[in-house]
């Protein structure tokens, strides 16, 4: 099955969009014409992400934040805004931490590092997210 949309003129920001199946949405987003950003912790992987967007015709723009740090998750989204020249039509909360490990081989800082990223994370980005 085949599925075609339109986002030409929509501003799409992807957080978590530099792997794995928050970067298969930012493709779908891109080959839909929609102007997308992605934000991932590490520059490298933000910089691949944006430049395989780019190679697909989008309009691609990328911002490295942890999002543990709800200050740096602002100052993102006031960049990405830049970008888009004020708001986002669409935004995927979509950063995460696992450890493919079971539970009797896995640290409490391991377990912190999940619910801080996975639940702190998706809060700070909400709550960011809020204005725009």
């Amino acid at each position: 099955m085949s599925a075609t949309f339109n986002f030409k003129g929509k501003s799409v920001f992807i957080v978590g969009g530099t792997s794995g199946i928050n970067l298969g949405i930012a493709r779908g987003f891109a080959r839909w014409g929609a102007k997308v950003a992605v934000a991932s912790r590490k520059q490298e992987k933000v910089d691949a992400a944006v430049a395989e967007l780019k190679e697909l015709g989008a309009e691609a723009y990328g911002v490295t934040f942890d999002v543990r740090d709800s200050e740096a998750v602002v100052e993102g989204f006031k960049q990405v805004s830049g970008f888009f020249g004020g708001s986002i039509d669409v935004l995927v909360s979509g950063a995460a931490g696992n450890f493919p490990a079971q539970v009797n081989d896995m640290s409490t800082n391991a377990i912190r590092s999940v619910v801080e990223i996975d639940l702190l994370g998706t809060f700070h980005v909400m709550k960011a997210s809020y204005e725009y």
